[in-house]
């Protein structure tokens, strides 16, 4: 009994956390969960396709540890700007409204500065290019008129 538990263990695949081959996909992803800055917006490409822009806050937390005279730096918000191209999220995301809080999953790139653009523009800097994926809506804003009672 125990040869055939031994001989049925040694048969256990090497990747045995996954069943694809180690070529098979590369992931670049990001998950965030924050608040949305700002109603999220929908635009046209130069051809004509409509996609949504919209914009997550995070707030970096814990905060930074402690200076050497003991003060600590408050945590500060990043804002992370993100596109989607998938027309069935576009419309979910003209419901949404500034504050709610928000799991996003988004692939990201890292794009290269442009050489040849003025030093001064964001095409002459690195940046990272977020794509939606998916979002989950955690908590809706607040109405303007539930804030005022």
């Amino acid at each position: 009994m125990l040869s055939s538990a031994r001989h049925a263990f040694t048969r256990v695949p090497c990747r045995a956390f996954s069943t694809t081959s180690t070529r098979a996909y590369d992931v670049s992803k990001l998950i965030l969960l924050g608040r949305l800055g700002k109603d999220p917006e929908v635009r046209t490409t130069k051809g004509d396709k409509e996609y949504a822009s919209y914009t997550v806050a995070t707030t970096n937390y814990p905060p930074p540890p402690p200076n050497p005279d003991g003060s600590r730096q408050e945590a500060g918000t990043t804002w992370h700007h993100i596109v989607c191209f998938n027309p069935g999220q576009t419309n979910f995301l003209r419901t949404l409204q500034k504050g709610a809080q928000v799991y996003v999953e988004a692939n990201f790139e890292l794009r290269e500065a442009d050489s040849s653009a003025d030093p001064s523009s964001a095409q002459a800097q690195k940046q990272i290019f977020l794509r939606h994926e998916s979002i989950r809506v955690i908590k809706h804003a607040s109405s303007h008129n539930e804030t005022h009672e």
